[in-house]
């Protein structure tokens, strides 16, 4: 199956040069344009925007990206100037240049700060930090976003915030809203990772400010109730009864079923160790010489991410 598609897609590209090449007559077959980069002068720049758009609509993003750079070196103040650089913006994309498409989409933006289609260009910067946290472009490799550095998913996040508050009737307003709320789902679920990373370092009032900040920047995330179980456990393992007792009393109410409740509806603070377990096979198998009881975690996802 993989043989016939690339025959077919081979094929495909042949057609596509060869009718370019009875177009334009002087174009090699790799590329339209020698090494050099000569001989763009000899086409008008309709026929390198229409020669682009051929590339475009057959998903030869390399060859379009060459061309519209053609173009754009060629005719910078021409018809299709504007066009080809929103044009460039998106062939960045398709070939996985991520750095490209915000530094072109930054050069739009300056250039063009009027332009009717500017909220396409603050769309793709957002896009392209997207997808260079979560790897959706071309990366297959399961892996938990959790454990990703945060910093494309914020910068992610602002940019769809700057596109929704300048252009509010934006086509690209409902899709970047929903990214939006993905992003924010997963920062809230990078805190809980990092409390559990503190709670196996003993960093306890560190866990618990993860959690707080949980509570006051991500509410409604279903993060939440691990956020509520976290503090309720770093409360506790400082000896603060009342502010622990505090934190499940909240988590109660509002997620009476949370795993952490026993059958007589108490907090069970093994319950994210699973020390009650572990302590007595590891005693029994190793004599007593590696009875340490695991660091809390907390992780419900399972549980309360959406479906």
């Amino acid at each position: 199956m993989r043989l016939s598609n690339n025959i077919a897609n081979c094929h495909n590209k042949f057609t596509l040069y060869f009718t370019i090449i009875l177009s334009f007559s002087a174009i090699s077959a790799c590329s339209i344009f020698d090494d050099k980069g000569s001989g763009a002068d000899e086409y008008s720049e309709t026929e390198l925007y229409e020669t682009a758009q051929k590339f475009i609509d057959n998903s030869f993003w390399e060859d379009a990206i060459e061309t519209l750079q053609k173009l754009e070196e060629n005719y910078p103040f021409g018809k299709y100037a504007e066009q080809a650089q929103l044009e460039l913006i998106y062939a960045y994309y398709k070939s996985d240049q991520l750095e490209a498409v915000s530094v072109t989409a930054d050069r739009f933006i300056r250039l063009h700060p009027k332009h009717r289609h500017l909220d396409y260009a603050y769309y793709m910067k957002g896009l392209a930090s997207f997808t260079r946290h979560t790897g959706l472009l071309g990366d297959f490799t399961p892996t938990d976003l959790t454990t990703r550095d945060p910093g494309k998913a914020q910068q992610s996040f602002a940019q769809f915030a700057e596109l929704i508050n300048r252009f509010p009737e934006s086509d690209y307003k409902n899709d970047a809203i929903k990214r939006m709320e993905f992003l924010r789902n997963l920062l809230a679920r990078q805190e809980i990772h990092i409390a559990n990373y503190y709670f196996k370092r003993g960093a306890y009032l560190a866990a618990v400010n993860r959690g707080r900040y949980v509570i006051e920047n991500y509410d409604q995330t279903p993060a939440v109730p691990d956020a509520l179980a976290v503090m309720a456990q770093g409360y506790h393992l400082l000896g603060l009864v009342d502010l622990s007792q505090d934190s499940i009393a909240v988590l109660k109410a509002n997620y009476p079923e949370y795993p952490a409740f026993n059958k007589n509806g108490a907090f069970d603070f093994n319950y994210a160790t699973g020390s009650a377990i572990t302590s007595t096979w590891v005693k029994t198998l190793t004599l007593g010489l590696f009875d340490k009881t695991p660091a809390p975690k907390f992780d419900t996802r399972d549980i309360y991410n959406p479906k």
